[in-house]
């Protein structure tokens, strides 16, 4: 078994413009979630998720990755991030190797902070670049600069960490030009793990209220087709392969720790907003979980030893059954037939029993040689003999429709 760990931190020196995610830009949120107090907080939340697990009989292993994400979490002293990571050595235990991350905002982090996360057990950073053009970090409202970016990442190598840097294309006003600017700047740092996002334009944001106005342009499908496939090129030129739809990394430096989520392993997530996943076990069903969104009702749930869960479900077999194909149908790895159609068998026996009218369908390798004629899958074999559907680069860009068919063969 697999498991890992999520800390959601939720302060931010400022709001950028595109930013949806649970964030805030006050010090102190109250009921102990301030910046100075939070790495308190979030412990304390550990030791109430770990007795959650012992009642429900849940035993993890120790922990295989770590992911500091935000907001910013370097926004805290590296002494907190550290503090933090060694709690959850107490508490569960850390693999031996362990992928410990954080994100970190390039204008947060110099080299003292990044030696003491290294000191501290941290492997990696990764750093929010988003892009190298200044006209197209102004739109984004960033305010760093590519040599902020640069600084990062020199600190990191010279204290033995990973690097990671983020993109964002399609943001209004950014031309193809611009965008193989930043891919190639990227690519020139020497990182050996990239992504590259396509910018999402949610109505509630500063950004999508311009866009509503008509004081910004809305993204264009085909112009992010384009950058998407610009920078596919540009990132396999230079030895990076895909292993994930938004993801490119020399072999060996892929992020375990979105792999397991692509990979559907348990996860505990920490903090205001984050999301925690649980796979079956003999007494319920498999399980997702997410903390109260606001800090303040968030710390206060803390404060008063309950498990500080804003909502959960438990994930019926079907469900289960979705996520794998959606997942499985991200990954450079694929998706793994053999499973997909033992997991059909497994649910199709107690449906039968209630209702024999009711069936999932296996899926086999003839119903899929219309997409591979298309160019939108490869079928191949691994290791186990197991057969295993990879999405083209096409595929990728229409990712969404593949699995609508896989939904469709399977009758979900």
């Amino acid at each position: 078994m697999t498991y890992e760990i999520y800390i959601h931190v939720p302060f931010c020196l400022r709001r950028c413009g595109y930013c949806d995610f649970n964030t805030y830009t006050a010090v102190d949120l109250g009921a102990g979630a301030s910046r100075g107090n939070y790495a308190n907080m979030v412990i304390r939340e550990m030791a109430l998720t770990k007795q959650w697990q012992l009642d429900h009989g849940i035993e993890e292993p120790a922990v295989s990755t770590v992911f500091f994400g935000g907001g910013t979490p370097t926004i805290l002293s590296a002494d907190d991030l550290v503090a933090m990571l060694d709690a959850i050595r107490r508490i569960w235990g850390i693999q031996s190797g362990a992928e410990i991350t954080t994100e970190a905002n390039p204008d947060t982090v110099n080299e003292y902070y990044i030696n003491r996360l290294a000191e501290g057990g941290f492997t990696r950073i990764s750093f929010g670049m988003q892009s190298a053009v200044p006209h197209v970090l102004k739109t984004l409202d960033r305010t760093h600069t590519p040599a902020n970016v640069a600084a990062g990442v020199e600190a990191a190598n010279k204290a033995g960490l990973r690097s990671s840097v983020d993109l964002i294309y399609g943001a209004p006003g950014e031309s193809l030009d611009d965008w193989r600017t930043s891919v190639q700047t990227a690519i020139d740092l020497g990182v050996n793990h990239i992504s590259a996002y396509a910018l999402t334009v949610e109505p509630t944001t500063k950004m999508g209220r311009q866009i509503a106005a008509g004081t910004l342009p809305k993204p264009n499908d085909d112009d992010e087709a384009a950058k998407y496939e610009i920078a596919d090129d540009l990132f396999t030129a230079a030895g990076l392969q895909w292993y994930e739809v938004s993801n490119w990394a020399r072999p060996g430096y892929e992020s375990q720790h979105n792999l397991g989520y692509w990979r559907n392993v348990d996860w505990a997530g920490l903090g205001p907003g984050a999301h925690s996943h649980y796979n079956a076990r003999p007494s319920f069903d498999a399980l997702r979980a997410w903390d109260i969104a606001h800090p303040r009702l968030w710390g206060t749930a803390v404060n008063e030893n309950r498990i500080p869960w804003g909502g959960s479900e438990e994930i019926t077999p079907t469900e289960n059954l979705e996520e794998l194909i959606m997942l499985g149908l991200r990954i450079h790895e694929g998706l793994d037939l053999n499973h997909i159609n033992q997991t059909i068998a497994a649910i199709d026996g107690p449906i039968a029993a209630d209702d024999a009218s009711i069936s999932l369908k296996p899926i086999e390798v003839a119903q899929l040689q219309p997409m591979v004629e298309e160019g939108l899958i490869t079928i191949t074999s691994d290791a186990k003999h197991h057969t295993r559907v990879v999405p083209t680069r096409k595929g990728r860009l229409l990712n969404d429709a593949i699995i609508e068919h896989f939904f469709d063969f399977v009758g979900i």
